[in-house]
């Protein structure tokens, strides 16, 4: 007898064709919303500029640096945050700060300083402001003929009219009985004899032939006898150095922990002028990741590869016991070549107060 086939039984299959079908085409009318809602958040996010405040404890801080505050400010890359950098206006608001530090690489592409200057007018006059510069800005000296006389890049003099301190050297604070040092973390490791030697032996090369100086040479020349002068001045600083001061290094690219070690290993005990006895690193540098994503971290860094530690590029650390804390930045770095702008990555100023009370 001839059995009937049953017109249903391929229905189920039919019916999953059909679903994963329709499934198709619902996510790929809700992939365009999806991608142009994280356009959305990431340009929200890495427009608006944020304010992150940082406690530090400082055992041994004197009484009369208790909340003493530094803003600390990196990686501009010449960033125009809004009109005249109001978005950093809006994120810093009202907050005071005892004085602004600035490790680096805040100028723009062929050393353009308006962004900076702009910044910089958002600050109290009388506030002191440090800088150092980063691997982008170059040296704050320039040794060729320029058609004036000063020493200093054009850049460099336009920070010194905007009352900029460009740190080449320990400088110091002082309120009451407790002092306070900005040091250049390659101070520590300066050799003043050998460099002093090396700029007095090129001085007397000049002088030998002097007939035949010129214009670069006198330039070159100011620049010499500026350096001996700031060796003598580094000499001079260290000497002041004593254990219950406190030092806040500076740097632009971020230290390492075997790089401490071995600097707290091999350093004098004796010599208060020494990496031992810092209170406090800053750094910048990495720009945060520049591409980060979201709860997990930056995507791929130079020097460090694909997906560092997040502790590697910001934020606070400790380093043999050292705390270092690395800027966030502002800006976008050209030395991310595949990852142009900020992903997910806010632009960060951060005020950093010091506090002997455990935070």
């Amino acid at each position: 007898m001839r059995r009937e086939r049953n017109q249903y039984i391929f229905a189920p299959e039919g019916q999953k064709r059909e679903s994963r079908h329709g499934f198709r085409k619902s996510l790929l009318a809700f992939l365009p919303l999806l991608i142009a809602g994280l356009l959305i958040a990431n340009f929200i996010t890495s427009n608006r500029v944020l304010l992150k405040k940082v406690n530090l404890t400082v055992l041994n801080l004197p009484a009369d640096l208790e909340q003493y505050s530094i803003l600390h400010l990196s990686d501009l890359h010449g960033a125009e945050l809004g009109e005249r950098q109001k978005a950093i206006a809006t994120a810093l608001g009202q907050t005071r700060y005892s004085c602004v530090i600035m490790t680096g690489d805040m100028l723009g592409e062929n050393g353009d300083i308006q962004p900076l200057l702009d910044l910089l007018a958002l600050m109290p006059a009388e506030t002191p402001k440090y800088y150092i510069p980063g691997d982008t800005d170059g040296s704050f000296l320039d040794d060729q003929a320029h058609g004036t006389l000063s020493i200093y890049q054009s850049w460099a003099e336009k920070l010194i009219q905007a009352g900029v301190i460009l740190l080449d050297r320990p400088l110091s604070e002082t309120r009451g009985k407790g002092t306070i040092w900005f040091v250049p973390e390659e101070l520590y490791t300066l050799d003043l004899d050998r460099m002093r030697d090396v700029y007095t032996d090129q001085l007397a090369e000049m002088t030998r032939r002097a007939t035949a100086q010129d214009a670069d040479d006198a330039a070159r020349r100011r620049v010499l006898e500026y350096e001996l002068t700031r060796l003598d001045a580094i000499a001079e600083a260290r000497k002041q150095f004593a254990p219950e001061h406190i030092q806040v290094v500076l740097t632009h690219t971020p230290l390492t922990e075997d790089y401490v070690r071995d600097m707290i290993t091999w350093g004098n005990k004796e010599d208060y002028f020494s990496l031992r006895y810092a209170g406090l690193i800053l750094a910048g540098h990495y720009n945060g990741g520049q591409w980060r994503i979201p709860f997990k971290g930056p995507v791929w860094v130079p020097e460090l590869g694909w997906f560092p530690a997040d502790s590697l590029v910001q934020g606070l650390s400790f380093l043999a016991g050292i705390p270092q804390y690395i800027s966030p930045g502002l800006g976008s770095d050209p030395h991310y070549e595949h990852q142009p702008g900020r992903v997910f990555n806010p632009p960060t100023v951060t005020l950093i107060t010091l506090t002997r009370n455990a935070t």
